[in-house]
């Protein structure tokens, strides 16, 4: 299948409102291809973001969870984070944030897909990663300000947080569907007539 038709919108004004490492504000007037204008219109601009769906020897998923002040809960995610100047490439990015997030490393890793954040109003992309094989290499090295919690769990489990919203982060529930999508198992049917369990493959509660 192609492209759409590229109808791009042309720039006639571009400024900086505010520009802070974790954000930085652009304020432009926009002119569409029939004429049309929107003299305010805000683009928020951060570097590109890295996730990883990461898979033990053993099969099962290395997750975390942590706390998020925009929606004031607690979830589950996949370990992720934000390329940085001196990372080689997003693939070093996310061996990088694999590491330091939860201390597993190692493995064979293939970007499973690239996916935009909000391209209404952000100029950044998602690089998702998928690493099999990966094994605990060593500790956590967390940012001063990360309090995260390391988790393993079975391929059920997984399946179980997604379809019980409890995956909440689009970016990280999109590459997880792709990838059950794509590497479909019999076990992966809903369970019928069964509550979901309460406990990970870990011993840790599943809330």
């Amino acid at each position: 299948m192609k492209d759409p038709e590229d109808r791009k919108w042309k720039v006639l004004s571009s400024e900086y409102l505010f520009r802070r490492p974790w954000l930085t504000v652009r304020h432009e007037s926009l002119e569409l291809p029939d004429g049309r204008r929107v003299p305010d219109y805000y683009i928020l601009e951060y570097p590109d973001w890295i996730n990883i769906t990461a898979i033990t020897r053993d099969g099962h998923f290395v997750l975390i969870d942590q706390y998020r002040p925009g929606l004031g809960e607690t979830s589950y995610e996949i370990p992720a984070g934000v390329s940085e100047p001196t990372d080689a490439s997003m693939l070093a990015a996310a061996q990088r944030e694999l590491a330091e997030e939860t201390g597993y490393g190692g493995g064979q890793w293939q970007l499973l897909t690239v996916v935009a954040p909000n391209p209404a109003t952000q100029n950044n992309l998602t690089h998702c990663f998928l690493a099999t094989g990966v094994e605990r290499l060593g500790d956590q090295h967390l940012d001063p300000t990360e309090d995260l919690r390391v988790h393993l769990m079975t391929r059920r489990e997984v399946l179980e947080l997604l379809r019980t919203n409890r995956i909440r982060q689009a970016l990280m529930a999109a590459p997880l569907w792709r990838y059950f999508a794509e590497h479909p198992a019999p076990e992966d049917a809903p369970v019928r007539g069964k509550e979901p369990g309460n406990e990970s493959s870990d011993g840790s509660a599943i809330r």
